[in-house]
């Protein structure tokens, strides 16, 4: 005969792996990083737009800062495929050619 226990499971609060937590330090060198690498695929973004958005207007641009290259399409994953044959081990960034550059609905 097996012997039934009342005991409920203990409920565990706060992280589910408290053991991976980041130090502030690196979250804050990692949004560093990420602020620098924005500035450079801006400035290249912005170097271009004017002159391609009276043909181009709507359409996704992806840039890669290390070569300065940047991949036009109307499909925002068509662009980053273009991005991805020509620098397959560097990471884009998405813009769209537009007055503001982004990419998402408000």
């Amino acid at each position: 005969m097996s012997e039934t226990t009342s005991q409920q499971p203990v409920r565990r609060r706060g992280r589910i792996f408290p053991e991976i937590t980041i130090p502030l330090e690196e979250v804050t060198k990692r949004k560093a990083e990420d602020e620098i690498f924005y500035q450079r695929c801006w400035s290249i973004f912005e170097r271009v737009r004017s002159e391609l958005i009276e043909q181009y207007s709507g359409w996704y641009i992806a840039v890669e800062p290390d070569s300065g290259d940047y991949f036009i399409d109307e499909d925002k994953e068509t662009a980053t495929k273009k991005a991805c044959q020509k620098h397959p081990n560097s990471i884009h960034f998405m813009f769209r050619l537009n007055e503001t550059g982004a990419t998402g609905r408000i």
